[in-house]
């Protein structure tokens, strides 16, 4: 885990880390400009070739993060869902729980969730060893 040391290589850490995540995250309303919001990149396919990218082009390991992120904020921020399968489905899916973006609420659940995926993604980043995730992308067959 990283120390509050304020030393070069933290701050690179950070830095490798961060920006790939708010860059994934920021990705699937790109969508709003183009195509169809929530279904033309609010789908499994995006998340896959996401989470695909770094396997061939070794780089922005962490963008599926963030790509994951907004679909979990998405999913329960909003009632409305996400249509997961699309193209295959216009089917929107969702959860009971979520919270319409104009709730007195809708702040505090996006702060709790952001907590819990900022915790998720920091056990990913620094505790799941990379010897692990490679051995994992091997017996796959993406390595």
């Amino acid at each position: 885990m990283l120390e509050p040391s304020g030393d070069v290589v933290t701050f690179e850490t950070i830095a490798a880390v961060t920006v790939p995540v708010v860059l994934g995250a920021m990705v699937p309303d790109i969508d709003t400009a183009f195509g169809r919001h929530r279904k033309t990149l609010h789908n499994l396919l995006v998340l896959g070739v996401v989470a695909a990218y770094p396997v061939y082009f070794g780089n922005l390991q962490y963008v599926w993060i963030g790509v994951l992120s907004h679909f979990v904020l998405d999913i329960l921020g909003s009632r409305r869902g996400l249509a997961l399968l699309y193209p295959l489905s216009d089917n929107e899916f969702n959860l009971p729980v979520g919270v319409p973006v104009d709730s007195k609420y809708a702040d505090a659940v996006m702060a709790a969730v952001t907590a819990v995926e900022l915790a998720t993604a920091a056990v990913i980043v620094y505790r799941v060893p990379q010897s692990a995730l490679q051995a994992g992308l091997q017996a796959a067959g993406l390595a």
